[in-house]
């Protein structure tokens, strides 16, 4: 009788018919996502299963089991460390210390105290002898990321200890002997990094005994959206919701282009999962950068994303027009702007300068006629 009287109030109450609809097509979709995702390619704490990714893992297997040093390249986001982290963990250092050091993130004037130690007393403020990074991660795996921002003069330290495997802590007079795997990374191109004067030659050979170079999210077929479903169902995990990601939200996370990688990826997830009720929807309001259709606009135009530079253009306007569009494009941010082109921050400031003086003269001229 129950069924029955529910069936009559279904046939005449078409928005609860909609609603129940909707419940159950949620559901499949939930239930559907939670199977591609749990039938993933998985490698540590990597993910994806496109044909980049799976060279990447086959590369990290192979190297893994030897001491040889690293050198990891790739863009911002795209899990520089993560692969780090792999090669550590299916290596015979397992099961020893793993220590992550990010070169550009500590003062110059630290950097060589974190990475040797000193003893008490070597300077003001040392009051006690302190181990550095390559002193505690003996046995294991030493992770310098952003490796072309360590300070020159420290460069050749690290070379001799990375040659000799010793090395003297901050106002020590005995040498100590480390025996630690150097796995390094960086987001620039090093061969640029060492025409700029930011890192030495020697050094660069040294850590690229054997070079490997991350994907970035954009040549990774599907890899995108099969990443997404993996952060809503982690969030949905640690909230204890049912969220899934729409038809709509898919199709726009499959013509995005990720700038920014897995990273940029995963905020614009997770602030779409905070703003949904039961369907998440991709939209500008989370962050979601441009797409990849449509087609630039015209001569020395920027769409947020690319430039377009009309033919004839010199060579000086082309490097004129990317450094300003990649500058508005980092929202002013100097620092970022030079990683993103691979350059130093002085060379910035050098062309900003330049920049700023053409255009005062044009203005002074102007004023003048």
């Amino acid at each position: 009788m129950t069924q029955i009287v529910e069936s009559v109030e279904l046939a005449t109450d078409p928005q609860r018919v909609a609603r129940r609809n909707g419940k159950l097509l949620r559901l499949r979709t939930l239930v559907r996502t939670r199977e591609t995702v749990s039938a993933q390619p998985r490698f540590g704490l990597l993910l994806g299963g496109s044909r980049a990714m799976k060279a990447l893992y086959e590369t990290i297997e192979r190297v893994a089991p030897t001491n040889t040093t690293v050198l990891i390249v790739g863009e911002s986001g795209t899990g520089k460390e993560l692969v780090a982290r792999a090669i550590h963990d299916h290596s015979t250092r397992r099961d020893g210390p793993y220590l992550a050091l990010n070169c550009g993130a500590i003062p110059a004037n630290l950097i060589e105290a974190e990475l040797f130690g000193h003893e008490r007393g070597s300077f003001t403020g040392a009051t006690r002898l302190h181990k550095g990074y390559f002193e505690r991660a003996n046995g294991g795996s030493l992770f310098l990321d952003e490796i072309i921002d360590m300070p020159i003069e420290l460069q050749v330290r690290l070379l001799r200890v990375l040659e000799t495997g010793r090395f003297f802590r901050v106002g020590g007079t005995g040498e100590i002997p480390t025996d630690v795997r150097i796995i390094a990374a960086t987001n620039r191109d090093p061969r640029q990094a060492i025409a700029d004067g930011r890192v030495r030659e020697d050094l660069v050979y040294r850590l690229s005994s054997f070079p490997i170079r991350v994907p970035a999210l954009r040549e990774r077929d599907d890899d995108p959206l099969v990443l997404a479903r993996v952060f809503v169902e982690e969030l949905n995990d640690e909230y204890g919701a049912d969220k899934v990601l729409s038809p709509a939200a898919e199709e726009r996370i499959r013509t995005a282009v990720w700038r920014g990688n897995v990273r940029e990826l995963r905020n614009v997830v997770q602030r779409a999962f905070i703003l949904a009720d039961d369907w998440i929807e991709i939209d500008d309001a989370c962050g979601l950068p441009a797409t990849d259709s449509g087609a630039p606009g015209g001569p020395g135009d920027f769409d947020g994303t690319r430039i377009s530079i009309g033919v004839g253009a010199t060579l000086a306007e082309v490097e004129r027009q990317t450094i300003l569009s990649t500058l508005r494009f980092c929202r002013e941010n100097k620092r970022e702007t030079a990683r993103m082109l691979g350059i130093s921050l002085k060379t910035l400031y050098t062309r900003l300068a330049l920049y700023k003086g053409l255009a005062n003269a044009v203005g002074n001229t102007g004023g003048g006629q």
